[in-house]
């Protein structure tokens, strides 16, 4: 009898492993408005607000990846120990019509006041901007990221799976660990 292997082992689906990082600087956090063209292709994310990120390169470490999508997108080099672990996220056919899987590892990194004027306004993505933790569940986020935002604002570590079905959240599991 034959083995069948899943999606994943056969190459049906794929997993994206990424980093999404928050920069917290006092009662601020980092956010970025996704409002670039940088190709003139449409962003999957246009017109939301998300933390810095994105896709993990070959052989790179969740917290290296973290650093690099930092530098890339704000400008701001961080040393490791600047960086907290805050868990992890599945998001199941996140993007479907791609048969992907994203796998979140989730960040928060610390800024001094000294070190604002080094973060840059703006990236290829779109325009950064300094938003009060307060204030950040009124922006237009993914529906997904609600479900963990404050938490990982409070750097109270979670692990989950957000499954989505035509932009909204379809079923969730969050648990704070």
């Amino acid at each position: 009898m034959t083995r069948v292997s899943n999606c994943f082992e056969s190459g049906e689906r794929k997993i994206i492993p990424a980093a999404l990082i928050y920069l917290l600087c006092n009662d601020r956090v980092l956010m970025i408005h996704r409002n670039g063209d940088p190709t003139g292709k449409v962003d999957f994310h246009s017109g939301k607000w998300n933390g810095l990120g994105g896709k993990l390169e070959a052989d790179e470490s969740a917290l290296q990846g973290a650093q690099r999508e930092l530098s890339e997108e704000a400008g701001l080099h961080l040393p490791e120990d600047r960086f907290r672990s805050q868990g992890v996220i599945h998001f199941p056919l996140f993007k479907a019509k791609k048969n992907e899987d994203w796998m979140v590892f989730l960040f928060t990194a610390s800024c001094s006041e000294s070190e604002l004027p080094q973060v840059q306004a703006q990236c290829d993505e779109g325009s950064l901007h300094w938003v009060s933790v307060a204030e950040v569940t009124s922006l237009n986020l993914w529906p997904g990221d609600r479900l963990f935002i404050a938490d990982v604002l409070a750097q109270r570590p979670l692990m989950g799976t957000i499954w989505y079905r035509e932009g909204q959240v379809e079923r969730e599991f969050v648990q704070r660990i």
